[in-house]
């Protein structure tokens, strides 16, 4: 038995991943366990996880391996640091106590943090990594590949060719040149996070126009037909600043960068159309000449970019390729599977499985699952009352989401990756014209403008979607199909208007520009949750259901049924259910006090 365990951390989402003798037998990211959103540190409880799933200790591990190259990503910030001199002194300052405290020592920290383990510590490529995650987890025997993301140590975007246990590195794109930074770039303009809000743009897009694309490719970008690129760096300041932008930025585009929190314009939803046309374009263009030169009929991707479903679905709708991968964890917390995978099949050189009808990843299932005796054990704890439902629980469900109950579903492994996909999830009914603005205030306690997924079953997928093949991990967008449609009562709206407008028989997962992020649910790695479906579709004769989250703003998806029951009990969701066991919002104490429980259960 070889143990191998992929690390990821220190810069964005920190994670773990434990493949045994090449199979993916554990991954989580560090935020579940320790509730703090995009959790960069050492990933302690993400590694115990990964371990006690397998049984192992870290005495039992062959090798560690990491997820990038931390010396030649400090080589890149002196380079850079020096190129911009003087400018960037401040932000030079910040970075360099952290650098020279933990990242520029990474090896000592792996050793020091798993004290047992003695054996070697690999560093493959950044971009190697993502490879890795995209194309070893796949279905596919040879695939071309594609990272796109901010940054790695150098490179920002790469692609080539996997074949069997190999993978070719053909072409790369530089720092500062990157379209992950370009997007990350309007992230900050328009108010939202760097490294957390780019989705919110994605999502903000089909309420603007396009106005500004001409403007980003006559002063921001110059894209070949091979789809390479290079930024003018004129209008940018993240090389050596603290800010994305700068005055030159600001003055393009007509004033300051929007205020967080402050009140959205059209002149945001227009940007944000803008550089998502602009990223699909480029993506394209990438993807052709990936076509050509390569002569593979399949696609791989990864990268943070690679997270951007609505510009996925345009690759797919397109056929350049006759399928597309994406890997789930595609930003930085799957850089932990990638790591560990190189190791195991280029590193050790170990063949590669033949190829599956679906993939190596497990659907993703790859996290924690409380059982139920644990589960009740905790519910006792609380003294609230609940139902035990073990063989029947599938059309009871169906049947709550048909009478307009939003229902917490906590239930089996934990996903891995950003998406929660049937385990974690919070579901409802995609009929009601009311449920996206109820479940996004209500509920997710965040912007009303977002919105939902459907988790349709697979083969009805094409019968309510433009839309052939699979997309088992919510990374593709697709249109609702013109059967499925209404027209608008009010063609005039533009804008945020438009959210109220009721487009489609669905109209609770229908955006305003008739597209919807699509999980096809898949009876061979999610047999309850496509049952779910299946007595939803007896039920009302649509096939799908609302899948968000099972968290609320600013908080990761929940790990724990405590974490799980304190969400229902804090927000207006109608019912939980937690394992075998179900609870109903109606039957629980008024102004029960669950502090002092979910405090105990912090400490074990």
């Amino acid at each position: 038995m070889t143990a191998i365990l992929g690390i990821s951390c220190f810069y964005h989402d920190a994670a773990a991943a434990l493949v045994v003798d090449g199979k993916i037998v554990a991954a989580a990211q560090e935020e579940r366990f320790t509730r703090i959103k995009h959790d960069d540190r050492f990933p302690h409880e993400a590694i115990q996880f990964c371990l006690k799933q397998a049984g192992l200790t870290t005495r039992d591990l062959d090798i560690v391996a990491f997820y990038d190259k931390p010396i030649q990503k400090f080589d890149r910030l002196l380079e850079t640091y020096v190129s911009y001199a003087p400018v960037g002194l401040q932000s030079f300052l910040k970075a360099m106590p952290i650098w020279l405290k933990d990242k520029l020592w990474t090896q000592d920290s792996i050793y020091k943090e798993l004290p047992d383990y003695d054996g070697p510590v690999y560093f493959p490529e950044h971009h190697e990594s993502h490879a890795a995650s995209a194309f070893f987890p796949s279905p596919f025997e040879s695939a071309a590949f594609l990272t796109m993301d901010g940054v790695g140590e150098w490179t920002t975007s790469s692609w080539g060719r996997g074949s069997g246990n190999k993978i070719e590195m053909m072409k790369e794109i530089r720092f500062p040149h990157s379209i992950g930074l370009l997007y990350s770039a309007f992230t900050y303009y328009t108010g939202f996070k760097v490294n957390s809000g780019e989705y919110k743009v994605m999502g903000l897009a089909p309420y603007g126009k396009p106005v500004y694309v001409q403007q980003i490719y006559d002063h921001l970008l110059d894209v070949k037909e091979d789809g390479s690129f290079r930024l003018n760096m004129d209008y940018f300041a993240y090389p050596a600043g603290l800010r994305m932008t700068n005055d030159k930025f600001d003055k393009l585009f007509g004033g300051p960068a929007r205020k967080p929190e402050s009140k959205l314009t059209q002149r945001e939803m227009d940007l944000a159309r803008s550089v998502q046309v602009v990223t699909e374009e480029v993506v394209l263009k990438i993807a052709r000449e990936i076509r050509k030169v390569t002569e593979e009929k399949n696609l791989v991707m990864a990268g943070g970019v690679a997270l951007n479903c609505v510009a996925n679905g345009l690759l797919h709708k397109e056929g350049i390729f006759d399928s597309v991968w994406v890997q789930p964890a595609a930003g930085d917390a799957g850089g932990a599977v990638g790591a560990a995978l190189y190791a195991w099949h280029v590193a050790l050189d170990k063949p590669r499985a033949k190829p599956k009808a679906m993939d190596f990843q497990s659907g993703s299932y790859l996290g924690p699952e409380p059982q139920n005796e644990e589960i009740r054990t905790f519910l006792d704890g609380t003294g609230v009352k609940y139902h035990e439902m073990r063989g029947k629980l599938a059309p009871v469900v169906a049947k709550l989401i048909a009478d307009q109950n939003v229902i917490g579903l906590f239930r089996g492994r934990m996903e891995y990756g950003p998406r929660a996909l049937g385990n974690r999830s919070i579901i409802g009914d995609p009929r009601s014209p009311d449920m996206q603005s109820v479940m996004n205030l209500k509920i997710k306690f965040r912007e009303s403008f977002r919105p939902f997924a459907p988790a349709v079953k697979a083969e009805k997928v094409s019968e309510w979607f433009d839309f052939k093949g699979e997309s088992p991990y919510m990374l593709m967008v697709a249109d609702v199909l013109p059967v499925h449609r209404k027209e608008m009562a009010d063609s005039s709206l533009f804008g945020i208007d438009l959210l109220n407008q009721e487009r489609s028989t669905v109209p609770a997962i229908t955006h305003v520009d008739y597209s919807a992020r699509l999980q096809t649910v898949h009876k061979e790695t999610n047999r309850f949750f496509w049952e779910v479906i299946d007595e939803f579709e007896k039920l009302s004769g649509v096939p799908m259901v609302i899948n968000t989250s099972f968290n609320v703003r600013g908080e990761p998806i929940v790990c724990r049924p405590e974490e799980a029951f304190h969400c229902f009990m804090n927000t207006g969701m109608d019912v939980l259910v937690l394992g075998d066991f179900v609870l109903y919002k109606n039957e629980m104490p008024e102004g029960h006090d669950n502090s002092a429980y979910l405090k105990k259960f912090e400490l074990d």
